[in-house]
């Protein structure tokens, strides 16, 4: 009877002390990260229709439609891993040409303000509504993923995660989170002579 209490007070005593923080945080980094990938995903699916809508309207904008068009067949040619979460430089180049079609995208809705029929193109104002959704629901998916590597960091750097990590889950790295790439404040820049 006394081991098997003993057994018991241990197992509740490892579970109080935060024994599976470690593995739990990473779970949670994991799953924020496929929401960020959810919704680049949602993005890129969105692009090919409001490129095509605009097209009929403002084909003179040949070199703002084509920067989108590359800039999305460069994003789905990207093979992401869960390894991915875990290479700077994996993660820079993925960061980098999300904001590479964030800038071609924002180019594109300002040349759609000097096609007033466009703009009324009940297409064009759904996809951009849409598109407009996504934007937030990425910012979103960041900001949860930002706040659950900072937390499994500094699980890993902080007593007692920092010696549970070390003992039972020695294979437990920080993660690399997510920075706003060179360019993502600036307006775009788009010129109308032609």
């Amino acid at each position: 009877m006394k081991r098997i209490l003993l057994v018991v007070a241990m197992t509740l005593s490892l579970a109080a002390c935060g024994v599976n923080d470690v593995p739990r945080l990473d779970e949670e980094v994991n799953a924020a990260w496929s929401q960020v990938e959810n919704q680049y995903k949602r993005r890129a699916d969105l692009i090919p229709n409001l490129v095509e809508t605009v097209k009929g309207y403002a084909a003179q904008e040949r070199e703002t439609l084509t920067a989108v068009t590359e800039a999305r067949a460069k994003v789905s040619q990207m093979t992401v891993t869960p390894e991915t979460i875990n290479d700077p430089q994996a993660m820079q180049r993925f960061e980098q040409s999300q904001g590479d079609l964030s800038r071609a995208l924002s180019r594109l809705m300002v040349v759609s303000e000097r096609y007033p029929d466009l703009k009324s193109n009940q297409n064009f104002l759904a996809l951009q509504s849409q598109l407009e959704g996504t934007e937030n629901r990425i910012s979103v998916a960041r900001r949860d993923y930002i706040e659950a590597v900072r937390k499994y960091n500094t699980e890993l750097r902080t007593i007692p995660g920092r010696w549970i990590a070390a003992v039972l889950y020695p294979d437990a790295k920080p993660k690399e989170n997510l920075k706003n790439d060179a360019g993502v404040d600036e307006t775009p820049k788009v010129s109308f002579g032609k």
